[in-house]
């Protein structure tokens, strides 16, 4: 019997599930097997602007007293309700992203920790004092932004609930959700939660609908204080210019195109089972993926060739079947991803190791073969743009320097990897890489909820994760005393 949800093609606004204005819904699709699993509403300018005027109630009202203690609280409930419901949320997950059940059960435990790692730091957000001239008192004090505007994507729907609002929430704000038309019915789910555990109306407020009309009036909405964003490098550019017409701050995580850098002393059986995982974990529908390996010139074909071994051995199917890997999100990504590959074999770029296709994996689904290449030109598309999906470049190096211009040679600086066991070769080329995080000998954190996470150049600015997020979800403020 086929998956559906019971859940209401409705916004949440104020506290109360109410029909979009434009009346319509959305239907979301199982990327496993192409069936409509339940309907979104198609919310809008004018859903936008009632979600909006309803967090600026709650934020100058009852919302605005609570304590910092009482938000953690609040937070720490929804973080235990949340795994209470984790095998159902889990169910929702796997079903409208097409990853496998394992890694949806993962997702849902990380969308609770985030939560939890926020209701214990909400109360302790502190101030400061500067020592001033006689006769005076400097305070510094952190504020709330106000109202927060949040435009998540559909790779990790549930995680980016829980990673975009719960600092958010902590330092006080209230929120408005704009989640990606291709799947976020977990996060309905957690809307409900949410309101079931005790966030007064208008804290928590959720409209769905198309990036293009939803998404667009909310990031141009004069009513938000504050904006996060997460998604491609050209859909940042029109948020950001978009915000900027109100001079509204933004957190921007736009992507990566991240390197692992494996140094002829590395240790091989310790990194190879990492660096697949890295590209294939949800099916490289990641930010941070890392999509790039860089192999020094002396061990690159014994290396290369035990790396395709590797990826001969992954197994792609049906999220029911909970393989290595499931499909990609959508029909576009699926062409997306097959464009890159047809260019790669146009171009005469060798496939040198191919993941298998499972049973499961039916015709109605949008799967593709995880795929090793190289190795590849550095001036290749394939070693400079994002594909989001699960496809691994191979490229070889010379020394330290030649490895660090080509790991630095992209627009992007999201994520890095290290692998050598020179302890002083760890440190310097970790401080020469002109990315947001930096692996040594590991790759990746399993959520990495207390770990600062952002980007340089084109992945965006801002941070999320850890404490720098209860900064940049507030503000400070000098006051100065005059006492005499």
């Amino acid at each position: 019997m086929a998956f559906t949800t019971k859940l209401p093609p409705q916004n949440y606004i104020d506290g109360q599930w109410v029909d979009p204005a434009s009346g319509e819904a959305i239907d979301m699709i199982c990327p496993s097997d192409g069936h409509v699993i339940g309907k979104i509403a198609r919310g809008g300018a004018k859903d936008i602007g009632l979600a909006v005027a309803a967090a600026r109630r709650a934020f100058e009202g009852e919302w605005g007293r609570t304590t910092a203690t009482e938000r953690g609280r609040l937070l720490s409930r929804l973080g235990a309700a949340i795994l209470a419901h984790q095998d159902e949320l889990a169910e929702i997950e796997a079903n409208d992203t097409g990853k496998p059940l394992r890694l949806a059960r993962s997702d849902v435990v990380a969308t609770a920790r985030y939560f939890e790692y926020y209701g214990g730091a909400a109360d302790k957000v502190h101030g400061d004092t500067i020592p001033f001239v006689d006769g005076y008192q400097v305070m510094i004090v952190r504020e709330p932004r106000g109202v927060t505007g949040h435009i998540i994507p559909w790779n990790y729907p549930a995680q980016m609930f829980g990673r975009t609002l719960g600092a958010a929430l902590a330092t006080g704000n209230a929120t408005v959700l704009k989640p990606a038309e291709e799947a976020c019915m977990s996060i309905v789910r957690l809307t409900q939660l949410a309101a079931e555990v005790g966030f007064p109306p208008g804290v928590i407020n959720l409209v769905t609908g198309y990036g293009d009309e939803a998404g667009a009036a909310l990031s141009s909405h004069a009513g938000i204080d504050f904006l996060s964003f997460t998604g491609s490098p050209e859909v940042g550019v029109l948020i950001q210019k978009s915000a900027a017409e109100n001079h509204v701050p933004c957190v921007l995580e736009l992507g990566g195109k991240s390197p692992q850098l494996v140094f002829e002393d590395a240790n091989v059986e310790k990194a190879l089972p990492a660096i697949i995982s890295a590209i294939i974990q949800n099916a490289g529908q990641t930010c941070s993926a890392g999509s790039r390996v860089l192999v020094q010139r002396s061990i690159y074909e014994t290396f290369v060739a035990a790396l395709a071994t590797r990826m001969n051995a992954v197994r792609v199917g049906s999220h029911k079947a909970d393989l290595d890997l499931g499909p990609v999100i959508s029909k576009v990504q699926l062409n997306r991803v097959a464009g890159f590959l047809e260019r790669a074999q146009r171009d005469g770029i060798p496939v040198i190791g191919e993941g298998r296709l499972d049973a499961s994996a039916g015709e109605g689904g949008f799967f593709v073969k995880p795929t090793l290449l190289g190795p590849v030109p550095v001036s290749h598309e394939l070693a400079r743009e994002e594909v989001f999906g699960p496809v691994l470049v191979v490229i070889p190096f010379d020394d330290e320097n030649d490895a660090l211009r080509i790991a630095n040679g992209t627009d992007y600086g999201l994520i890095a990897g290290v692998w050598t066991e020179n302890g002083a070769r760890q440190l310097r080329v970790a401080k020469k890489l002109r990315v947001g995080q930096v692996y040594v000998n590991g790759y990746g954190a399993g959520g990495g909820i207390e770990l600062p996470f952002g980007g340089f150049k084109k992945s965006g600015h801002g941070r999320e994760k850890g404490f720098e997020a209860l900064r940049e979800y507030t503000v400070a403020k000098t006051i100065v005393l005059n006492h005499g």
